[in-house]
């Protein structure tokens, strides 16, 4: 696509917006059926975070073990996220995600009957092949049920799995690993997928139109927005990587997600390791508890910056000014004592960390046609994700490194730094603030 210059926000043109809105079931039967099924990849996936700190005697770990136990996941995770976008987009988001699905789940359960350090990389590493494809293809799947004005909305509310997984299942964990080996935890918890796949099938569509549920009206309204946001922006190429990869705010995206996601993921796996130490050795289920409270309050945040952001649309902000609050916080946990004041700290970090993923997965879909954004999708995210390798091995090595988690949690700060500046200065001639009408129709959620 050649350089059109600044280009503003897309909207659906006023008499689209004007247009009354029918009662919207889509927040109700796409949003939570999604949730929940990627509250269940991510459960599989970030378990081993409250696993690690109680493997004892069985494997044997150093600190740079586990960052590599938590970061090899990620390598796995970058080869299906484009082929995944694309059959989403071309064949089918509903079947690409059950097929991933019923694969992460076999993998998970798997991954608790490894015999050697080497096995359990090599489990890790399959079950980030299998979920690797999912975040895209489900992020297709929304920009088919929710136009612009309602997207990162859409978006946050999904996603709202992330912290919502944390809150219920790091409890869950450390309960189950008190109560039996970590082995059968891992095994357990890879069966629900392989039940949820079943809802899954019956409840999501991949259109409006192919939707039993919903009513003509609304698969209607839903359809003529969407038509509308299309024809807003500039024509896009043939959907190929080259089309996607030419485009200056897919390459900044990509760089904003990979040094975000490094302190993101950074931050994540060692958080239990960091309450456990808080807490003097606490028991598995007394820091499971514990570890829900951060992840509880980037809920709230996560959906009120994501609220906010849609009514201003203005996503560089969204996404920036929490990232500058989490590596204040960041730091300062590294330099104040006491269990209450670091537990505080600990929460603003993990509520800025997760407050910008409504609007920052808003922004590709407001910038690109459909033909590429599949590609950008797969991109940016198979790309960005590969700073969750880096950020937990980093921290773990340092660890070793230098017998203290504070240079790790520094270099964090500084990948989340670089995160900031590429949003700030990267996006800015590509992406403005639109203030939205003063009155505007209702909507469903």
């Amino acid at each position: 696509m050649t350089d059109t210059g600044p280009q503003p926000i897309p909207q659906s043109p006023p008499a689209a917006r004007a247009t009354p809105a029918p009662p919207a079931k889509r927040w109700a039967y796409v949003i939570p059926v999604a949730a929940i099924m990627y509250m269940l990849a991510y459960l599989d996936r970030n378990n081993v975070s409250v696993i690690l700190p109680y493997m004892h005697g069985d494997l044997r770990l150093s600190n740079a073990d586990k960052g590599l136990v938590g970061g090899v996941f990620f390598l796995g995770y970058v080869f299906l996220q484009i082929p995944a976008a694309i059959l989403a987009q071309r064949w089918s988001a509903r079947k690409t995600v059950l097929l991933l699905m019923v694969a992460w789940g076999a993998a998970a359960s798997l991954s608790g009957l490894v015999r050697t350090t080497s096995q359990f990389y090599v489990a890790r590493f399959v079950l980030g092949l299998f979920e690797g494809g999912v975040w895209p293809a489900v992020l297709i799947l929304l920009a088919s049920w929710f136009p612009l004005r309602e997207r990162a909305r859409a978006n946050a509310l999904w996603m709202a799995c992330l912290p919502l997984s944390s809150v219920l299942m790091a409890p869950l964990s450390g309960w189950m690993l008190d109560q039996g080996s970590w082995r059968w935890v891992l095994v357990l918890q890879g069966v629900p997928p392989l039940v949820w796949a079943v809802v899954w099938w019956f409840a999501v569509a991949d259109r409006p139109a192919r939707a039993r549920w919903i009513s003509r009206a609304e698969a209607d309204h839903v359809e003529r927005a969407i038509a509308a946001d299309e024809a807003a922006k500039p024509p896009a190429g043939g959907g190929s990587y080259l089309d996607a990869v030419k485009q200056k705010p897919v390459l900044v995206l990509i760089g904003v997600y990979f040094f975000w996601i490094t302190g993101f993921y950074g931050f994540n796996l060692w958080l239990p390791a960091v309450i456990k130490e808080l807490t003097h050795d606490g028991s598995s289920t007394e820091v499971g508890l514990l570890t829900a409270i951060p992840f509880t309050v980037a809920l709230a945040v996560m959906i009120a910056n994501a609220a906010w952001s849609d009514r201003t649309g203005r996503r560089r902000q969204a996404v920036a000014v929490p990232l500058l609050v989490g590596i204040a916080a960041l730091l300062l946990g590294q330099t104040v004592d006491g269990a209450l004041p670091r537990m505080l700290l600990l929460c603003v970090t993990a509520a800025a960390l997760y407050a910008p993923y409504g609007p920052f997965w808003a922004i590709p879909g407001e910038l690109l046609r459909f033909e590429v954004v599949a590609v950008a999708m797969g991109l940016i995210n198979a790309l960005g994700n590969l700073g969750g390798f880096a950020g937990p091995y980093l921290v773990g090595w340092l660890t070793d490194a230098t017998g203290s988690s504070v240079t790790g949690f520094a270099v964090l700060s500084a990948f989340l730094a670089a995160a900031v500046a590429l949003v700030t200065l990267g996006l800015r001639p590509a992406v403005r603030p639109v203030r939205k009408p003063a009155r505007q129709a209702p909507e469903g959620a």
